[in-house]
């Protein structure tokens, strides 16, 4: 049985599918701000947010004939769509940064620090090694997936078929062990 506001929804999509614009603007007076969170929260900026927001609605345009409601309500085919081009944004972004990065060490020329600096990195980098084999191997493998591999919570969860509760505990654990750890080195 559908709830009262998704048969509103379901109707302004099928009003909006016969192209009524009226019909589409209050669909998305009613739904933008639950489909604005959603990608504020998976992509954490307001620019590519607003940007998801508005090819968003411009898929709910052009595809409103294909909403299908025996396959769930309308909230759920638009938070979907909207989910799917965030998470596609993040790809995105990655896949530019890591290009970018790659040119930059394959064209660039990076300037020679001074002895100093290197010797204190290696130093750091040194420790660092350290308090990591001091961590079990739940948390280092964790830390290691999410901040050297770059995987989200959630992907190192997935990754390692952990529930995501743990992994966030794991990580949290690990870090504090580590601030702990990297502290002790220096002080």
């Amino acid at each position: 049985m559908s709830a009262p506001g998704d048969v509103d929804l379901s109707h302004l999509l099928t009003q909006a599918s016969n192209g009524d614009r009226e019909a589409f603007a209050r669909l998305y007076d009613r739904t933008s701000s639950r489909i604005y969170g959603l990608a504020l929260r998976i992509l954490r900026d307001r620019n590519h947010a607003e940007e998801v927001v508005q090819e968003s609605y411009m898929q709910y345009w052009q595809r409103a004939h294909e909403y299908d409601v025996s396959r769930g309500s309308v909230t759920t085919w638009m938070m979907t769509i909207a989910h799917r081009r965030a998470v596609d944004r993040v790809r995105t972004e990655e896949l530019q940064r890591s290009r970018s990065a790659q040119y930059i060490a394959e064209n660039g020329t990076v300037p020679a620090a001074p002895v100093t600096d290197a010797v204190l990195a290696q130093e750091e980098s040194d420790t660092l090694r350290q308090c990591l084999g001091r961590l079990t191997d739940l948390q280092r493998n964790s830390i290691e997936l999410s901040y050297f591999g770059g995987l989200s919570y959630p992907e190192v969860a997935e990754h390692t078929a952990t529930p995501l509760p743990t992994i966030k505990s794991r990580i949290r654990d690990g870090l504090r062990r580590l601030r702990l750890c990297m502290g002790s080195q220096h002080g």
